[in-house]
């Protein structure tokens, strides 16, 4: 993906949350990430709390890596929160890089759950 490939598309999606969810910001990737998670847990509740925000997030970068053969989903506990499994460690030196990497993994990961198709369908 080709740098201004990826600032668009990242940007896209930043802009689609901040419209879906009525807000005045774009979300950074923490947020998106916050998101993801609560889309893999599949419910949502009003408060969350500290921890549970970062077991959120914990498994968005889960779900967006998986692919690449970082985790592998083991099911879902008792409350039915998701689990992984950790295979293999991701490779990517300093921050700006990781953070680079995590944002590829979310545009695919909205391109594969296929947002803008359905978005597009209903206006």
């Amino acid at each position: 993906m080709e740098d201004w490939q990826y600032d668009f598309e990242w940007l896209k999606i930043r802009h689609f949350l901040k419209d879906k969810f009525n807000r005045e910001e774009i979300p950074d990737l923490n947020a998106v990430l916050f998101l993801v998670g609560i889309q893999t847990l599949g419910r949502w509740k009003k408060e969350f709390t500290k921890e549970e925000k970062q077991d959120l997030m914990h498994i968005a970068i889960c779900e967006i890596t998986q692919i690449d053969g970082h985790y592998t989903f083991k099911g879902r506990d008792h409350d039915g929160w998701p689990h992984y499994e950790a295979l293999k460690p991701i490779e990517k030196k300093g921050v700006k890089e990781q953070e680079k990497y995590l944002i590829v993994k979310v545009i695919e990961y909205f391109e594969r759950e296929k947002y803008f198709e359905d978005e597009e369908q209903y206006n």
